[in-house]
């Protein structure tokens, strides 16, 4: 019997956990290779050969596989202090008998040696512990910013919760799904694939005036609920397609093609927008719909040359249109300005005619009032008056005297340049019948004067 010294050197505790994870691993690929090794040479047999006989030729021998996973997992707990750390563990009793140095058993076989129980126990609870503390660890996960994590307990619904490191209880107990909450998502609507039996693409809708429109346009959206973006629907993203298909043939199969062509785009949008939201939410479908973006809208090409030439009228239609109410707006003002003034002018004109009658019919009455009293006085200073106002703007005065033929011509533009210097009357050429001397001025207006007198005494 060899007595070797007592070894306090021992490897460290991962080195050993190591050595007996690859022991144990060890032993089972053994045992299932033996298992397998039996079964195919003797189907019939369900007997584990646990030794080969020392033969080189069949799997590890589980004998030797067993003494090594104990010897490790013993080496673990500080089982044999007094053992050399390779020295193998089995009977000391001959140390070489028999068996070539393997020990002393039976027909040169290694002896078996049981394991420790206690340190084994300690063992298993140990690995048991760890993996415990593994599985509950599996149950942390991390949720990014702008997702959201579906909690799920034995697949059914359970929370909702946002980003941040969060734990669940590990499977197969909960699970978790994360989903980009805030990621604006879109759809493309219209391809460009076209039908053989109507030479139509799958874009081609009919307006209320039996027109044929191509439209197409993207939805964008992202999520509302994430709970019901899982489990209320099989597709959501599909859904939305559907949605927004029948939105648009239901908005354009009510609308003119000029309206969906040019006029009514915008409007357009918003109302499948609006239909589209109306139809996730009646599906429960956890989408919030952003915006409807119109691509192009155009008429098929067989026809687009005459929708040109109906663009180019409409636009002269509409030019015309203009330029009509820009020369309106520039005339219309004028001519009003203008009755306006006019109208103005003659309240004016008729307001001055009817004083003018007003103070000519008062002073009449005043004249005739002053005549009734003095009507000689009255005469006089009414024609003196009158020759006032007739010679007021003449330059020249012609009179023709009764007494005479001759004429006398009054120089009153040279009079009323020279005001100061008295000037004499100049005499005018004399009649055929040689007239004689020009009478006086003043004897011609008393002339004058017993004429008209003369005159109205006669009416």
């Amino acid at each position: 019997m060899n007595i070797y010294p007592l070894h306090t050197d021992r490897p460290p505790l991962s080195t050993r956990l190591r050595e007996v994870a690859a022991a144990a691993g060890a032993l089972v690929r053994g045992a299932w290779r033996a298992r397998r090794r039996t079964a195919t040479s003797s189907p019939a047999a369900d007997t584990l050969v646990l030794s080969n006989g020392g033969r080189k030729d069949g799997p590890p021998d589980l004998d030797e596989l067993w003494k090594d996973f104990n010897g490790k997992l013993t080496n673990l707990f500080g089982g044999n202090k007094g053992r050399r750390p390779d020295e193998p563990i089995g009977d000391d009793g001959g140390g070489g008998g028999g068996g070539g140095g393997r020990g002393g058993g039976p027909f040169g076989r290694p002896s078996f040696q049981p394991p420790d129980m206690k340190n084994a126990g300690v063992g298993a609870g140990l690995i048991v512990g760890v993996a415990a503390l593994i599985w509950m660890g599996s149950g942390i996960y991390i949720v990014q910013e702008g997702h959201q994590a579906v909690v799920t307990t034995f697949g059914r619904y359970s929370t909702t919760v946002d980003a941040g490191i969060q734990w669940r209880l590990p499977y197969p107990f909960q699970g978790h799904e994360i989903v980009p909450f805030t990621q604006l998502r879109s759809v493309e609507i219209g391809r460009n694939v076209v039908h053989p039996a109507t030479g139509l693409r799958e874009s081609a809708m009919l307006t209320q005036d039996e027109n044929i429109v191509d439209i197409r346009f993207s939805v964008q959206y992202r999520l509302s609920d994430s709970r019901a973006f899982l489990f209320e629907n099989r597709d959501p993203d599909q859904a939305v397609v559907l949605a927004a298909q029948s939105a648009v043939r239901e908005i354009v199969g009510r609308s003119e093609v000029d309206s969906v062509l040019y006029a009514a785009r915008d409007a357009i949008a918003t109302d499948i927008m609006q239909s589209v939201q109306a139809q996730v939410d009646r599906l429960r479908a956890g989408i919030l719909i952003t915006n409807v973006n119109i691509q192009s809208v155009q008429v098929p090409e067989q026809v687009q040359a005459a929708f040109n030439d109906a663009v180019r009228a409409s636009a002269d239609r509409d030019r015309f249109r203009n330029e009509g109410e820009a020369y309106a707006s520039e005339v219309i003002p004028r001519a009003r300005g203008a009755a306006a003034r006019l109208m103005e002018e003659a309240e004016g004109h008729r307001a001055r005619i009817v004083a003018t009658a007003e103070g000519d019919a008062a002073r009449f009455s005043a004249v005739l009032a002053a005549y009734q009293r003095a009507p000689q006085v009255t005469r006089d200073r009414m024609y003196l008056e009158t020759m006032q106002s007739v010679f007021q703007n003449v330059t020249k005065v012609l009179i023709d005297s009764r007494n005479g033929n001759n004429l006398l011509h009054l120089p009153l533009e040279q009079l009323m340049r020279q005001p100061g210097t008295p000037a004499a009357a100049a005499p005018v050429p004399p009649r055929t019948d040689a007239a004689p001397a020009v009478a006086p001025a003043a004897a011609a207006l008393q002339d004058a004067r017993a004429r008209d007198a003369r005159a109205r005494d006669a009416r």
